[in-house]
Protein backbone atom coordinates (compact mmCIF):
# COMPACT_ATOMS: atom_id res chain seq x y z
CA UNK A 1 0.00 0.00 0.00
CA UNK A 2 1.10 3.49 -1.17
CA UNK A 3 2.35 4.92 2.45
CA UNK A 4 0.56 8.75 1.50
CA UNK A 5 -2.58 6.43 0.78
CA UNK A 6 -2.21 4.61 4.15
CA UNK A 7 -5.20 3.79 6.10
CA UNK A 8 -5.29 6.53 9.56
CA UNK A 9 -6.35 3.27 11.68
CA UNK A 10 -3.46 1.63 10.29
CA UNK A 11 -0.95 4.26 10.84
CA UNK A 12 -2.38 4.75 14.34
CA UNK A 13 -1.63 1.11 14.73
CA UNK A 14 1.79 1.47 13.95
CA UNK A 15 2.54 4.24 16.02
CA UNK A 16 1.31 2.23 19.10
CA UNK A 17 3.48 -0.55 18.11
CA UNK A 18 6.62 1.34 18.10
CA UNK A 19 5.49 2.88 21.59
CA UNK A 20 5.03 -0.54 22.65
CA UNK A 21 8.34 -2.10 21.03
CA UNK A 22 10.64 0.89 23.18
CA UNK A 23 9.50 -0.50 26.21
CA UNK A 24 10.27 -3.59 25.87
CA UNK A 25 13.69 -3.82 26.64
CA UNK A 26 12.58 -2.41 30.08
CA UNK A 27 10.32 -5.25 30.36
CA UNK A 28 12.74 -8.17 29.47
CA UNK A 29 14.63 -6.49 31.80
CA UNK A 30 12.53 -6.11 35.00
CA UNK A 31 13.68 -7.78 37.82
CA UNK A 32 11.83 -6.57 40.49
CA UNK A 33 8.37 -7.74 42.60
CA UNK A 34 4.81 -6.83 41.65
CA UNK A 35 4.42 -4.24 44.43
CA UNK A 36 7.63 -2.05 42.42
CA UNK A 37 6.94 1.30 41.45
CA UNK A 38 8.31 0.53 37.90
CA UNK A 39 6.29 -2.59 37.98
CA UNK A 40 3.27 -0.61 37.98
CA UNK A 41 4.30 2.07 35.60
CA UNK A 42 4.99 -0.61 32.83
CA UNK A 43 1.81 -2.46 33.63
CA UNK A 44 0.08 1.04 33.49
CA UNK A 45 1.56 1.86 30.04
CA UNK A 46 1.14 -1.30 28.26
CA UNK A 47 -2.41 -1.72 29.90
CA UNK A 48 -3.32 1.95 28.77
CA UNK A 49 -1.96 0.65 24.96
CA UNK A 50 -4.10 -1.72 24.69
CA UNK A 51 -7.17 0.07 25.38
CA UNK A 52 -5.67 2.66 22.80
CA UNK A 53 -5.35 -0.33 20.26
CA UNK A 54 -9.13 -1.53 21.30
CA UNK A 55 -9.68 1.96 20.49
CA UNK A 56 -8.84 1.96 16.76
CA UNK A 57 -11.94 1.50 14.12
CA UNK A 58 -11.82 -1.09 11.97
CA UNK A 59 -14.20 -0.18 9.57
CA UNK A 60 -15.01 -3.80 9.16
CA UNK A 61 -12.26 -4.26 6.87
CA UNK A 62 -10.42 -7.19 7.24
CA UNK A 63 -6.27 -5.52 6.44
CA UNK A 64 -7.09 -3.41 9.85
CA UNK A 65 -8.72 -6.05 11.68
CA UNK A 66 -5.37 -8.60 11.71
CA UNK A 67 -3.69 -5.32 11.98
CA UNK A 68 -5.17 -4.70 15.44
CA UNK A 69 -4.80 -8.24 16.66
CA UNK A 70 -1.27 -8.56 15.70
CA UNK A 71 -0.66 -5.03 18.11
CA UNK A 72 -3.31 -6.11 20.83
CA UNK A 73 -1.35 -9.60 20.95
CA UNK A 74 2.30 -8.08 20.69
CA UNK A 75 1.04 -5.58 23.77
CA UNK A 76 -0.33 -9.01 25.75
CA UNK A 77 2.39 -10.77 25.25
CA UNK A 78 4.82 -8.22 27.18
CA UNK A 79 2.33 -7.58 29.99
CA UNK A 80 3.00 -11.41 30.34
CA UNK A 81 6.38 -11.23 29.76
CA UNK A 82 6.30 -8.54 32.58
CA UNK A 83 3.91 -10.60 35.55
CA UNK A 84 6.17 -13.29 34.49
CA UNK A 85 9.54 -11.61 35.73
CA UNK A 86 7.58 -10.24 38.76
CA UNK A 87 6.59 -13.55 39.46
CA UNK A 88 9.01 -16.14 38.47
CA UNK A 89 9.41 -18.91 41.28
CA UNK A 90 13.44 -18.28 41.41
CA UNK A 91 12.48 -14.52 41.95
CA UNK A 92 10.65 -15.57 44.35
CA UNK A 93 13.61 -17.63 45.77
CA UNK A 94 15.83 -14.70 45.44
CA UNK A 95 13.28 -12.64 47.65
CA UNK A 96 12.97 -14.93 50.51
CA UNK A 97 17.06 -15.34 50.74
CA UNK A 98 17.19 -11.50 50.48
CA UNK A 99 13.99 -11.45 53.79
CA UNK A 100 16.24 -13.90 55.59
CA UNK A 101 19.50 -11.34 55.01
CA UNK A 102 17.37 -8.06 56.37
CA UNK A 103 16.10 -9.84 59.43
CA UNK A 104 19.97 -10.59 60.25
CA UNK A 105 21.06 -7.24 59.80
CA UNK A 106 18.25 -5.82 61.76
CA UNK A 107 18.58 -8.31 64.73
CA UNK A 108 22.26 -8.82 64.81
CA UNK A 109 24.47 -5.95 62.44
CA UNK A 110 22.67 -2.25 62.60
CA UNK A 111 22.69 -2.69 66.65
CA UNK A 112 26.72 -3.59 66.14
CA UNK A 113 27.27 0.11 65.78
CA UNK A 114 24.79 1.80 67.84
CA UNK A 115 25.95 -0.47 70.94
CA UNK A 116 29.27 -1.76 70.32
CA UNK A 117 28.93 -4.81 69.89
CA UNK A 118 31.37 -7.29 68.55
CA UNK A 119 30.30 -9.06 65.29
CA UNK A 120 30.16 -12.63 66.20
CA UNK A 121 31.73 -15.75 63.59
CA UNK A 122 28.23 -16.67 63.75
CA UNK A 123 27.02 -13.37 62.05
CA UNK A 124 29.79 -13.46 59.56
CA UNK A 125 29.08 -17.04 58.79
CA UNK A 126 25.53 -16.21 58.32
CA UNK A 127 26.23 -13.44 55.83
CA UNK A 128 28.53 -15.97 53.57
CA UNK A 129 25.97 -18.66 53.57
CA UNK A 130 23.18 -16.59 52.05
CA UNK A 131 25.49 -15.10 49.98
CA UNK A 132 26.67 -19.01 48.55
CA UNK A 133 22.90 -19.69 48.51
CA UNK A 134 22.89 -16.86 46.31
CA UNK A 135 25.39 -17.66 43.77
CA UNK A 136 23.29 -21.27 43.60
CA UNK A 137 19.92 -19.61 42.50
CA UNK A 138 19.47 -20.74 38.65
CA UNK A 139 18.84 -17.97 36.16
CA UNK A 140 18.28 -20.11 32.81
CA UNK A 141 19.93 -17.16 31.31
CA UNK A 142 16.78 -15.28 31.87
CA UNK A 143 17.91 -11.12 32.07
CA UNK A 144 15.68 -10.67 34.27
CA UNK A 145 16.53 -13.32 37.01
CA UNK A 146 20.62 -12.40 36.42
CA UNK A 147 19.58 -8.88 37.23
CA UNK A 148 17.65 -9.32 39.96
CA UNK A 149 20.15 -11.93 41.42
CA UNK A 150 23.26 -9.50 40.65
CA UNK A 151 21.29 -6.90 42.46
CA UNK A 152 20.69 -8.46 45.62
CA UNK A 153 24.28 -10.20 45.97
CA UNK A 154 25.75 -6.68 45.58
CA UNK A 155 23.71 -5.33 48.44
CA UNK A 156 24.93 -8.26 50.77
CA UNK A 157 28.31 -8.14 49.69
CA UNK A 158 28.64 -5.19 50.24
CA UNK A 159 27.07 -5.24 53.77
CA UNK A 160 30.12 -8.27 53.94
CA UNK A 161 32.63 -5.90 52.79
CA UNK A 162 31.53 -2.75 54.94
CA UNK A 163 31.68 -5.30 58.37
CA UNK A 164 35.08 -6.76 57.39
CA UNK A 165 36.55 -2.84 56.65
CA UNK A 166 35.28 -1.79 59.81
CA UNK A 167 37.08 -5.39 61.95
CA UNK A 168 40.47 -4.19 60.08
CA UNK A 169 40.69 -0.71 61.02
CA UNK A 170 44.28 0.09 62.52
CA UNK A 171 44.07 -0.61 66.84
CA UNK A 172 46.04 3.25 67.49
CA UNK A 173 42.68 4.77 66.30
CA UNK A 174 41.24 7.00 67.42
CA UNK A 175 44.17 9.37 68.61
CA UNK A 176 44.53 11.19 71.84
CA UNK A 177 42.63 14.53 71.95
CA UNK A 178 46.06 15.51 74.17
CA UNK A 179 47.93 15.60 70.41
CA UNK A 180 46.44 18.67 69.09
CA UNK A 181 43.36 20.31 69.36
CA UNK A 182 42.14 18.98 65.79
CA UNK A 183 42.09 15.62 67.22
CA UNK A 184 38.86 16.12 68.97
CA UNK A 185 37.16 17.31 65.89
CA UNK A 186 38.27 14.22 63.56
CA UNK A 187 37.31 11.69 66.61
CA UNK A 188 33.61 13.07 66.45
CA UNK A 189 33.80 12.84 62.63
CA UNK A 190 34.62 9.20 62.99
CA UNK A 191 32.04 8.88 65.51
CA UNK A 192 29.88 10.30 63.30
CA UNK A 193 31.08 7.66 60.28
CA UNK A 194 30.51 4.76 62.47
CA UNK A 195 26.90 5.71 62.71
CA UNK A 196 26.83 5.98 58.83
CA UNK A 197 27.90 2.82 58.50
CA UNK A 198 24.83 1.02 60.49
CA UNK A 199 22.38 3.63 58.36
CA UNK A 200 24.12 2.73 54.92
CA UNK A 201 23.88 -1.11 55.95
CA UNK A 202 20.45 -0.37 56.89
CA UNK A 203 19.69 1.61 53.49
CA UNK A 204 21.08 -1.22 51.74
CA UNK A 205 19.29 -3.35 53.02
CA UNK A 206 15.89 -2.14 53.09
CA UNK A 207 15.53 -2.03 56.66
CA UNK A 208 15.23 1.50 57.62
CA UNK A 209 12.80 3.79 55.90
CA UNK A 210 13.94 7.00 57.37
CA UNK A 211 17.04 7.81 55.21
CA UNK A 212 17.51 8.29 52.27
CA UNK A 213 20.83 7.92 49.78
CA UNK A 214 20.81 10.88 48.59
CA UNK A 215 20.64 12.33 52.30
CA UNK A 216 23.57 10.10 53.58
CA UNK A 217 25.77 11.33 50.63
CA UNK A 218 24.90 14.86 52.03
CA UNK A 219 26.17 14.19 55.25
CA UNK A 220 29.33 12.21 54.61
CA UNK A 221 30.35 14.96 51.93
CA UNK A 222 29.98 17.34 54.09
CA UNK A 223 32.08 15.15 57.14
CA UNK A 224 34.97 15.21 54.26
CA UNK A 225 34.59 19.22 54.24
CA UNK A 226 34.96 19.49 58.35
CA UNK A 227 38.13 17.63 57.73
CA UNK A 228 39.84 18.97 54.93
CA UNK A 229 39.10 22.51 56.52
CA UNK A 230 41.34 21.17 59.53
CA UNK A 231 44.67 22.94 59.89
CA UNK A 232 46.98 20.22 59.88
CA UNK A 233 49.95 21.14 58.68
CA UNK A 234 53.53 20.10 60.64
CA UNK A 235 51.90 16.94 61.99
CA UNK A 236 52.39 13.59 60.16
CA UNK A 237 50.61 11.51 62.27
CA UNK A 238 47.23 13.98 62.25
CA UNK A 239 47.26 14.46 58.79
CA UNK A 240 47.55 10.27 58.21
CA UNK A 241 44.94 9.69 60.41
CA UNK A 242 42.72 12.06 58.87
CA UNK A 243 43.33 10.79 55.81
CA UNK A 244 42.22 7.62 56.54
CA UNK A 245 38.80 8.75 58.17
CA UNK A 246 38.57 10.78 54.74
CA UNK A 247 39.34 7.39 52.94
CA UNK A 248 36.78 5.40 54.88
CA UNK A 249 34.19 8.01 54.39
CA UNK A 250 35.09 7.37 50.24
CA UNK A 251 34.28 4.04 50.89
CA UNK A 252 30.89 4.52 52.07
CA UNK A 253 30.30 6.73 49.32
CA UNK A 254 31.17 4.37 46.82
CA UNK A 255 28.66 1.93 47.65
CA UNK A 256 25.59 4.66 47.65
CA UNK A 257 26.26 4.24 43.36
CA UNK A 258 26.07 0.24 43.73
CA UNK A 259 21.57 0.86 42.34
CA UNK A 260 22.84 2.77 39.44
CA UNK A 261 26.10 -0.19 38.62
CA UNK A 262 23.35 -2.68 38.43
CA UNK A 263 21.45 -1.19 35.97
CA UNK A 264 24.44 -2.35 33.65
CA UNK A 265 24.65 -5.21 31.35
CA UNK A 266 28.19 -5.87 31.76
CA UNK A 267 28.07 -5.70 35.44
CA UNK A 268 25.03 -8.78 35.70
CA UNK A 269 25.98 -10.51 32.58
CA UNK A 270 28.96 -12.11 33.16
CA UNK A 271 28.68 -13.86 29.80
CA UNK A 272 31.70 -11.35 28.62
CA UNK A 273 34.04 -11.07 31.93
CA UNK A 274 37.98 -11.26 31.37
CA UNK A 275 37.51 -13.96 34.28
CA UNK A 276 35.00 -16.21 33.30
CA UNK A 277 36.69 -15.81 29.90
CA UNK A 278 39.65 -17.35 31.43
CA UNK A 279 37.75 -20.46 33.28
CA UNK A 280 35.74 -20.72 30.10
CA UNK A 281 39.13 -21.52 28.04
CA UNK A 282 40.27 -23.44 30.64
CA UNK A 283 37.10 -25.83 30.66
CA UNK A 284 37.16 -25.97 27.10
CA UNK A 285 41.25 -27.38 26.99
CA UNK A 286 39.97 -29.83 30.11
CA UNK A 287 36.96 -31.29 27.99
CA UNK A 288 39.27 -31.68 24.96
CA UNK A 289 42.19 -33.25 27.22
CA UNK A 290 38.73 -35.78 28.62
CA UNK A 291 37.58 -36.37 25.19
CA UNK A 292 41.22 -37.40 23.62
CA UNK A 293 41.59 -40.04 27.26
CA UNK A 294 38.07 -41.57 26.89
CA UNK A 295 38.30 -42.09 23.19
CA UNK A 296 42.04 -43.27 22.57
CA UNK A 297 43.07 -46.49 21.85
CA UNK A 298 45.97 -46.98 24.07
CA UNK A 299 45.13 -44.25 26.94
CA UNK A 300 48.01 -44.92 29.40
CA UNK A 301 50.55 -43.49 26.55
CA UNK A 302 48.57 -40.36 27.59
CA UNK A 303 48.69 -40.12 30.92
CA UNK A 304 51.61 -38.45 31.77
CA UNK A 305 51.47 -35.85 29.51
CA UNK A 306 47.64 -35.05 30.31
CA UNK A 307 48.16 -35.00 33.94
CA UNK A 308 51.03 -32.56 33.39
CA UNK A 309 49.01 -30.23 31.32
CA UNK A 310 45.91 -30.40 33.80
CA UNK A 311 48.25 -29.68 36.89
CA UNK A 312 48.92 -26.59 34.28
CA UNK A 313 45.32 -25.49 34.38
CA UNK A 314 45.07 -25.70 38.15
CA UNK A 315 47.18 -23.26 38.15
CA UNK A 316 45.98 -20.92 35.14
CA UNK A 317 42.20 -21.06 37.59
CA UNK A 318 44.84 -20.29 40.70
CA UNK A 319 45.36 -17.48 39.18
CA UNK A 320 42.25 -15.88 38.06
CA UNK A 321 40.84 -13.01 39.69
CA UNK A 322 37.12 -13.21 41.10
CA UNK A 323 36.85 -9.63 41.25
CA UNK A 324 34.98 -9.89 44.85
CA UNK A 325 32.02 -11.67 42.65
CA UNK A 326 30.66 -14.98 44.56
CA UNK A 327 29.25 -15.73 41.12
CA UNK A 328 33.17 -15.74 39.40
CA UNK A 329 34.52 -17.45 42.97
CA UNK A 330 31.75 -20.44 42.32
CA UNK A 331 32.42 -20.51 38.56
CA UNK A 332 36.41 -20.92 39.20
CA UNK A 333 35.48 -23.31 42.08
CA UNK A 334 33.63 -25.86 40.11
CA UNK A 335 35.86 -25.36 37.33
CA UNK A 336 39.09 -26.69 39.95
CA UNK A 337 36.86 -29.33 40.54
CA UNK A 338 36.21 -30.14 37.28
CA UNK A 339 39.97 -30.53 36.17
CA UNK A 340 41.08 -32.21 39.68
CA UNK A 341 38.43 -35.06 39.04
CA UNK A 342 40.46 -35.64 35.52
CA UNK A 343 43.44 -35.75 37.54
CA UNK A 344 42.49 -37.93 40.23
CA UNK A 345 40.71 -40.45 37.32
CA UNK A 346 43.65 -40.75 35.56
CA UNK A 347 45.64 -41.16 38.67
CA UNK A 348 43.37 -44.75 39.87
CA UNK A 349 43.86 -45.72 35.81
CA UNK A 350 47.49 -45.82 36.64
CA UNK A 351 47.18 -47.20 40.30
CA UNK A 352 45.33 -49.91 38.42
CA UNK A 353 47.48 -50.62 35.51
CA UNK A 354 50.35 -50.95 37.61
CA UNK A 355 48.43 -53.36 39.93
CA UNK A 356 47.85 -55.60 36.27
CA UNK A 357 51.72 -55.34 35.51
CA UNK A 358 52.73 -56.27 39.00
CA UNK A 359 50.61 -58.65 40.14
CA UNK A 360 51.14 -59.76 44.03
CA UNK A 361 50.23 -61.79 46.61
CA UNK A 362 46.44 -60.22 48.09
CA UNK A 363 44.12 -60.98 50.86
CA UNK A 364 40.68 -61.60 50.19
CA UNK A 365 39.59 -58.20 52.03
CA UNK A 366 42.49 -56.32 50.01
CA UNK A 367 41.28 -57.68 46.49
CA UNK A 368 38.10 -56.90 47.43
CA UNK A 369 38.69 -53.28 47.75
CA UNK A 370 40.71 -53.04 44.68
CA UNK A 371 37.74 -54.45 42.82
CA UNK A 372 36.16 -51.87 43.95
CA UNK A 373 38.00 -49.71 42.77
CA UNK A 374 38.06 -51.35 38.99
CA UNK A 375 34.62 -51.09 38.79
CA UNK A 376 34.67 -47.10 40.35
CA UNK A 377 37.04 -46.46 37.67
CA UNK A 378 34.80 -47.34 35.06
CA UNK A 379 31.64 -45.42 36.68
CA UNK A 380 34.24 -42.51 37.16
CA UNK A 381 34.74 -42.53 33.17
CA UNK A 382 31.37 -42.62 32.41
CA UNK A 383 30.45 -39.80 35.06
CA UNK A 384 32.81 -37.65 33.27
CA UNK A 385 31.17 -38.32 29.84
CA UNK A 386 27.31 -37.62 31.61
CA UNK A 387 26.24 -34.30 30.18
CA UNK A 388 21.94 -34.43 31.31
CA UNK A 389 20.24 -33.53 34.34
CA UNK A 390 18.99 -35.07 37.40
CA UNK A 391 15.39 -36.51 35.68
CA UNK A 392 17.96 -38.56 33.10
CA UNK A 393 17.56 -41.94 33.74
CA UNK A 394 21.57 -42.31 33.01
CA UNK A 395 21.86 -40.20 36.13
CA UNK A 396 19.71 -42.62 38.71
CA UNK A 397 21.89 -45.80 36.94
CA UNK A 398 24.97 -43.99 37.59
CA UNK A 399 23.62 -42.62 41.38
CA UNK A 400 22.81 -46.52 41.95
CA UNK A 401 25.96 -47.87 40.74
CA UNK A 402 28.33 -45.73 42.84
CA UNK A 403 25.85 -46.52 46.13
CA UNK A 404 26.35 -49.77 45.40
CA UNK A 405 30.26 -49.77 44.97
CA UNK A 406 30.09 -48.16 48.58
CA UNK A 407 27.64 -50.66 50.21
CA UNK A 408 30.36 -53.67 48.98
CA UNK A 409 33.20 -51.15 50.45
CA UNK A 410 30.83 -51.23 53.66
CA UNK A 411 30.97 -55.21 53.63
CA UNK A 412 34.25 -55.54 53.74
CA UNK A 413 35.71 -56.22 56.80
CA UNK A 414 39.98 -55.55 56.74
CA UNK A 415 40.50 -58.21 59.65
CA UNK A 416 42.16 -55.76 61.85
CA UNK A 417 44.72 -55.18 58.99
CA UNK A 418 45.89 -51.20 58.99
CA UNK A 419 46.57 -51.33 55.35
CA UNK A 420 43.11 -52.24 54.04
CA UNK A 421 41.72 -50.21 56.51
CA UNK A 422 43.08 -47.52 54.77
CA UNK A 423 43.16 -48.56 51.54
CA UNK A 424 38.98 -49.01 52.12
CA UNK A 425 38.65 -45.59 53.61
CA UNK A 426 40.12 -43.67 50.57
CA UNK A 427 37.73 -46.04 48.25
CA UNK A 428 34.67 -44.84 50.45
CA UNK A 429 36.25 -41.00 49.84
CA UNK A 430 36.61 -41.33 45.93
CA UNK A 431 33.13 -43.35 45.66
CA UNK A 432 31.66 -39.90 47.37
CA UNK A 433 33.87 -37.48 45.39
CA UNK A 434 32.56 -39.39 41.96
CA UNK A 435 28.65 -38.74 43.37
CA UNK A 436 29.59 -34.89 44.91
CA UNK A 437 31.00 -34.65 41.24
CA UNK A 438 27.55 -36.23 39.48
CA UNK A 439 25.91 -34.01 41.27
CA UNK A 440 27.52 -30.81 40.47
CA UNK A 441 27.66 -32.01 37.22
CA UNK A 442 23.91 -32.42 37.02
CA UNK A 443 22.57 -29.35 38.91
CA UNK A 444 21.96 -26.86 35.80
CA UNK A 445 24.00 -24.14 37.67
CA UNK A 446 25.00 -21.02 35.50
CA UNK A 447 26.91 -18.18 35.93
Amino acid sequence: MDMGNQHPSISRLQEIQREVKSIEPQVVGFSGLPDDKNYKKLERILTKQLFEIDSVDTEGKGDIQQARKRAAQETERLLKELEQNANHPHRIEIQNIFKEAQVLVKEKIVPFYSEGNCVTAELEEGIQDIILRLTHVKTGGKVSLRKARYRTLTKICAVQEIIEDCMKQQPSLPLSEDVHPSVAKINSVMCEVNRARGTLIALLMGVDSTETCRHLSCVLSGLIADLDALDVCGHTEIRNYRREVVEDINKLLKYLDLEEEADNTHAFDLGQNHSILKIEKVLKRMREIKDELLQAQSPPELYLSSKTELQGLIGQLDEVSVEKNPCIREARRRAVIEVQTLITYLDLKEALEKRKLFPCEENPPHKAVWDVLGNLSEIQGEVLSFGGNRTDKNYIRLEELLTKQLLALDAVDPQGEEKCKAARKQAVKLAQNILSYLDLKSDEWEY
